[in-house]
Parts: structure tokens; C-alpha cells; sequence
């Protein structure tokens, strides 16, 4: 017998137990939620818990796109490892040029993940600049002593988010083992129709809305149609979305002629997840756009912002302050789902850096008393 799929928004079943899909977890602050890792658990727990099914995670990138685009590999490699079905999309980096960089899960691998976390301890002098982001496992630690850096124990795909080393690519079994729908610009949409008529929008973009509703609704994502299969997820990750590779023109001028083409496309994207069982992460090169209205626009129609400032060819990167750091983690906004307050964490600005095997966040107001 066929029962009605529940999104992240609607009320639990009659019979008060919800059905579950792999890799997922209620909310702690907000039951009716249903959250996702976004495959680096300490982000989880900094926007609350994990990604609620039906929201958007809008990525500010780094100038040099180099932590965004792990961030996106890390949601894409935890989807890979749960089972979960994945939508790619991109018009410069093919996404199965992606999925080839997928980093590595560290599964039931106690014993390496205890021995980064003293090499990580052990090391407090100066970093090498010469190790580049793709050498480096991304995962998050927390100065706070009441948080633990990293979980010592790994299950199997089970568990609620997983630890991933850079240094190691995933494998293709695992590759292969999930299945992924993939979207490239350049071999959809050519290159004459790529610019938005006035007062319409993004060709790109509409060809993207139709592509993801005809996934969501043809694998049965739809939370609005009856399932017929196991309950499953789907993590949609687009890659640098409003670069003039999408045909956009918001930076190259304050004041762009099709000002209004991503925001439209944003508010339909939101219509289709908040109706499906999937997530998305977008990254955008927001340090592009000139307009600061139209970052402001671009943020409301997203459920959580966090943004990625480098230190790489910065004047921060010749502050002693920060010589032992590579960039800041700014939180811009949480999201506030089926409850008047939101989950607000003690500090938005963090510093992080690179170690041989961690990726390490610390409050940035720690360092001003240091």
C-alpha cells in the first residue's frame, strides 16, 4: 500500500512515527524537520543540527573557489555514502569531473581519524603555504571544550554524517553505486541562447528549473504524489551559479540590465524543494556582484548563508594576527523553519585553517585576546 510522502514541512503521520530515509534524522529543535549532513558534521551542527529537507544552503565563494568547491564535494561525497540519489550542475567544471574528486570516506577507520586529531593537537607551530586544499581533509573542529572535534567512532552509512580525507579520492564503486543526474551549460543551452531577454529569465537557468522538476518528479521526489518505492533523498549541488558562465551580467556593472534573472530563478527553485524530498547547495561568487541589493535579494530567497573570505593574496594574510590562518567563516543567516526563533551560535565569525589532516574552525574573537 502506497503512502503519502511527508516533506520536511508537513505534520507527522497519524500513527505518530515517521518514516525515515536513509542518512536523515528528525530536529532536535523542531520534530516535523528532517535533516541531512552536509557531510562535515561540526557545519552541521553550526546551522542547527544539519540541512532540513526542502532548504537551500547558499555558499558565498572564496575568491579563489578553492573552499567552496569542497564544501560541495564534502555534500556530494556524503550523498554518495547514504545511499542518496544527487542532481550536479555546472557550466564550467564538467560534474563528472566532480564526482572523480570526491574525497574519500573514513569509514569504522578509528585508529587514522584518533591520529589526526593528535597530529592535529601536537602541531600548534607554523603551517606549510605551499599545502593546497586538495592535500587537506576538510573536517571541521571546534575549539569549544564542550564540543567534540572529531566523533571517535564511524559506523557505516547509517550513521548521520560522515568524515572524509582530500588526500584520497573516493572509489568507483561507491562512485558508481549512486545514481546522479547531471547538468553542464555548455551542452544544454548553446551559446547564442545563454543570454537573458529583457524582462525574462536566464535561458541557462530555465533549462536547469525543467531539468530538476523533471528528476524530482519522475524519480519520486514529489512530495505532493504517493510513493512507490523506498523513501529516498536528493541532494542537488549547482556549482558557481551567476557567473557570466551562466550567461549572467549582475558583475559586470552596478546596475545590470537582467538584475532580477537569478533571484527569479532562485524563488522557483525554492517552490520545487520545498514540495520534494531534496536539499540543494548553490555556490555563488558573490564577491562578483556589485550590486550589494541584489546579494541582499539572493539571501532572502535562501534558507541558510554562510560566506568564505581567503586570506590568499589579502593583507589579513600578512597580519600576524592571522599567520597561523587561511581565511574567515562567516555565518550570514540560519534558517528559521516551524519556530519563531532560530538556533543562533555564539560567535558568526570564525577563523579557519589547514593542517596536514584537519580543517580547523575557531572563533575569531578568541584570537583579538590572544
Amino acid at each position: 500500500m502506497a503512502t503519502r510522502a511527508c516533506t520536511s514541512f508537513q505534520s507527522r503521520a497519524r500513527s505518530g512515527k515517521r518514516a525515515s530515509a536513509p542518512g536523515t534524522r528528525p530536529s532536535l529543535h523542531g520534530g516535523q524537520l528532517l535533516l541531512l549532513s552536509t557531510g562535515v558534521p561540526s557545519l552541521d551542527y553550526l546551522i542547527g543540527g544539519g540541512l532540513a529537507v526542502g532548504t537551500l544552503l547558499l555558499v558565498e565563494e572564496d575568491r579563489y573557489e578553492s573552499y567552496s568547491r569542497m564544501l560541495l564535494k564534502y555534500f556530494v561525497a556524503e550523498g554518495a555514502v547514504c545511499g542518496h540519489s544527487l542532481f550536479l550542475a555546472s557550466a564550467r567544471d564538467h560534474p563528472e569531473e566532480i564526482l572523480q574528486e570526491l574525497p574519500a570516506p573514513l569509514l569504522d577507520d578509528v585508529i587514522e581519524i584518533d591520529e589526526a586529531i593528535r597530529e592535529t593537537e601536537s602541531n600548534s607551530g607554523g603551517i606549510n603555504n605551499s599545502t593546497t586544499a586538495s592535500q587537506n581533509s576538510m573536517i571541521i573542529a571546534w575549539r569549544y571544550q564542550n564540543l567534540p572535534k572529531v566523533q571517535t567512532a564511524l559506523t557505516s552509512s547509517s550513521r548521520f554524517g560522515h568524515y572524509y580525507d582530500l588526500s584520497k579520492t573516493m572509489s568507483t564503486e561507491l562512485q558508481h553505486s549512486v545514481k546522479c543526474h547531471s547538468f553542464f551549460l555548455p551542452d544544454e543551452v548553446p551559446l547564442d541562447l545563454a543570454a537573458t531577454e529583457s524582462g525574462k529569465m536566464n535561458f541557462g537557468y530555465i533549462k536547469l528549473l525543467r531539468s530538476i522538476q523533471r528528476v524530482i518528479r519522475e524519480e519520486g521526489f514529489d512530495g505532493v504524489c504517493p510513493q512507490t518505492k523506498q523513501r529516498n533523498i536528493l541532494r542537488i549541488g549547482i556549482h558557481s551559479l551567476g557567473s557570466l558562465l551562466w550567461g549572467e551580467d549582475i558583475g559586470l556593472s552596478e546596475n545590470p540590465e537582467h538584475a532580477y534573472s537569478l533571484t527569479k530563478f532562485l524563488y522557483a527553485l525554492r517552490g520545487l524543494l520545498r514540495t520534494s524530498l531534496s536539499a540543494c547547495i548553490i555556490t555563488v561568487p558573490a564577491y562578483l556582484i556589485q550590486n550589494k541589493a541584489i546579494i541582499g535579494r539572493v539571501a532572502k530567497l535562501s534558507d541558510t548563508v554562510i560566506g568564505l573570505e581567503s586570506f590568499n593574496a589579502s593583507e589579513r594574510e600578512t597580519n600576524p594576527l592571522y599567520k597561523d590562518y587561511h581565511g574567515l567563516l562567516h555565518v550570514r543567516q540560519l534558517p528559521r523553519l516551524n519556530s519563531l526563533i532560530c538556533d543562533v551560535p555564539d560567535t558568526k565569525d570564525l577563523a579557519f585553517k589547514l593542517k596536514r589532516k584537519l580543517f580547523t574552525i575557531e572563533d575569531e574573537l578568541l584570537l583579538l585576546i590572544q
